[in-house]
């Protein structure tokens, strides 16, 4: 068996090209993980900025349905769990990485920029002017919002129960003179007569009203709170 010689140039050249389409490779690979970085980037900067955009352009035909919400859903459950439904501008936490990769999975299947997002979750997680678990939002139109991912733990499962007195004033009311009249029956038997009546329950019971109502009163004009339904949508801290 005769053995083919080496030729050196051949070999040469061989090397050199095999050097180019590795520089290329990674040439490549840089650009991408560069391209990446700036969508990723470009996200960022529309989830921070406060241009009001009231849709985007989805293709219908690739919406979940069991994730498109009607704004008097997304109040309702709001004012239910004294939560706030704010652009995502007023956002203080940081949004997880998960949540850009869904926005960049949407905008690829849609072949669109998305903005206007929208964040549900408690006052304590928002930039509020007065200065637990969000849910991100981005508008479809008509007042329909998409759900397109949520985060953090769960909500207390008493937290609706918390909330339900300041829905409204009724709600208050009711929830003062249940502890009045609880605070009432704490009261020792003959502290302020030898003898217990019926009339001096309910003196002591409303002078306990008197007392609770004005401290609630006082908290809530010295604190600046205010209702469920007048919060929900609000961006001020004392709204």
């Amino acid at each position: 068996m005769i053995l083919k010689g080496t030729n050196i140039e051949h070999r040469l050249r061989h090397i050199k090209n095999k050097k180019a389409d590795g520089e290329q490779i990674l040439a490549e690979v840089q650009l991408i993980l560069r391209q990446d970085l700036q969508w990723d980037e470009q996200i960022s900067q529309q989830l921070e900025s406060k241009n009001k955009v009231r849709s985007n352009d989805f293709d219908f035909d690739l919406l979940e349905t069991d994730k498109i919400f009607h704004i008097d859903q997304i109040k309702e459950i709001c004012i239910d769990y004294r939560l706030r439904f704010l652009d995502s501008s007023y956002f203080k936490g940081k949004i997880p990485q998960k949540a850009i990769s869904k926005i960049k999975q949407l905008e690829a299947a849609h072949n669109t920029e998305i903005k206007g997002f929208k964040i549900m979750a408690p006052s304590k997680l928002f930039k509020l002017e007065d200065k637990d678990d969000p849910l991100l939002f981005a508008p479809i139109g008509n007042d329909y919002y998409y759900l397109i991912h949520k985060w953090g733990n769960d909500l207390h499962p008493l937290r609706k129960l918390f909330a339900w007195p300041f829905k409204n004033i009724a709600n208050l009311t009711l929830v003062v003179l249940a502890i009045s009249y609880f605070a009432t029956l704490l009261v020792p038997e003959g502290l302020f007569s030898k003898k217990s009546s019926t009339a001096e329950f309910w003196i002591i019971y409303f002078f306990m009203f008197k007392c609770l109502a004005s401290i609630v009163i006082f908290y809530g004009f010295a604190l600046g709170k205010n209702f469920n339904p007048a919060i929900w949508k609000s961006k001020y801290f004392n709204a």
